[in-house]
């Protein structure tokens, strides 16, 4: 799974990427700060299984029956408006974000920098703007796709090589997306029994966005929150939004980590520890206080698993080898942990695991009931599962 961290520059993304991945990133106030995307590391945060069983185990990624589960993020370079046509660093940031699965916008909801990304005034540039234009940016950026191929979908299927739904993800295939999600669209639409002539500009218009926003979904992180003036300003915004202080989060880390503070992430308070605490940072920590009275948490735990959970309803299940133990061959309980869709059957899980698995899979036992399920039983999320197989992996 990868995470596409967005939006323009200057607002506290890539201090939200070393928030959440314990990565030092080069940031500052210019754009293109960041040129190349730097990959790293994030958790998303769910009920370890073990609390089903009642055990305790020693895993590294489960924290007092919370269990941390690792995804892949990517902070993409700033974006600016005409990225579409190649402005700023547009071809490389599109190239970047295509193969996201989920999107986090980060928007500097206070207004302290304008649309290039320059620092202004508090209060006085309108991020409801920054949210439109990087929408229109991606919306702008699938209606060339598809412009630029509308003749020759339609030539194809006056010639009957092509269906409308399959002439159209071929054109997306680069960006991940599948043809079962674009007849969806269409269906949702009712453009399926539509001559591909007869499409509009407002058709074309409505169709890319609809298809952006079912396979790209996006999240608003709303960054800067403790620094607004008025966060009655997230009520005017449909598309999920979640009030966020990424430079409090990664205080809070770095402080955890020097053995000052007890904190994790996502927590709405933490404590300081018995030892002495210079100046500087004891004011740094008062101040991350005071934030704690404007928003509910730092925001960044609660947005990395809504882009996870919420946007792309993904479920958690824990393969193992012993149905009884609930090891690995190695004897290690609850080794291992798979993000999967809401649609994922135990054979979709031992292809998931091996190839070989898959080919010689014989059926899954669900190791909370002891019962013995089939390849096409849909999983549930916390699903503990062992899969029986005539192959070993290779």
């Amino acid at each position: 799974m990868q995470i596409g961290l967005l939006g323009k520059a200057n607002v506290g993304k890539s201090t939200f990427f070393s928030a959440a991945t314990q990565t030092i990133v080069p940031s500052g106030n210019y754009p293109f700060t960041t040129i190349e995307p730097n990959v790293g590391v994030a958790y998303v945060k769910a009920d370890c299984a073990c609390k089903h069983f009642e055990i305790k185990h020693e895993n590294e990624l489960c924290i007092d029956g919370t269990r941390l589960i690792p995804v892949k993020i990517i902070d993409i370079a700033g974006l600016v408006p005409g990225a579409h046509q190649g402005k700023g660093l547009g071809n490389q940031f599109l190239d970047d974000a295509r193969q996201a699965e989920v999107l986090i916008h980060v928007v500097d909801i206070a207004g302290a920098t304008d649309i290039q990304g320059q620092p202004v005034k508090i209060g006085t540039h309108d991020p409801l703007k920054d949210i439109s234009f990087v929408q229109d940016e991606f919306d702008q950026w699938f209606a060339d796709i598809l412009k630029r191929e509308w003749d020759k979908i339609t030539r194809e299927i006056d010639q009957r090589r092509a269906k409308l739904t399959d002439g159209i993800a071929k054109r997306f295939t680069g960006l991940g997306i599948r043809d079962f999600e674009v007849q969806e669209v269409l269906q949702r639409l009712g453009f399926m029994a539509k001559n591909p002539k007869e499409w509009t500009k407002s058709d074309m218009e409505i169709f890319v966005k609809q298809l952006r926003k079912s396979t790209k979904p996006m999240i608003i992180a709303a960054n800067k929150a403790d620094l607004c003036e008025d966060l009655g300003i997230l009520t005017k915004i449909s598309d999920t939004i979640i009030p966020c202080s990424a430079e409090a989060e990664l205080l809070l880390r770095r402080a955890a980590v020097a053995g000052i503070v007890n904190y994790s992430s996502g927590d709405d308070k933490f404590t300081t520890k018995s030892v002495e605490i210079p100046a500087p940072q004891q004011k740094a920590l008062d101040l991350v206080k005071s934030i704690f009275t404007k928003i509910p948490s730092t925001g960044i735990q609660e947005i990395l698993n809504a882009a996870v959970f919420d946007s792309l309803k993904f479920i958690v299940v824990y393969p193992v080898e012993d149905e009884t133990k609930l090891t690995n061959k190695d004897g290690v309980i609850l080794p291992d942990t798979k993000l999967v869709p809401q649609d994922f059957t135990a054979k979709d899980l031992a292809g998931l695991i091996h190839a070989d698995i898959a080919r010689g899979f014989l059926h899954a036992i669900d190791c909370k009931t002891k019962q013995r399920i089939s390849g096409d039983q849909i999983l549930k999320d916390g699903d503990v599962i062992k899969i029986v197989s005539t192959q070993s992996r290779g």
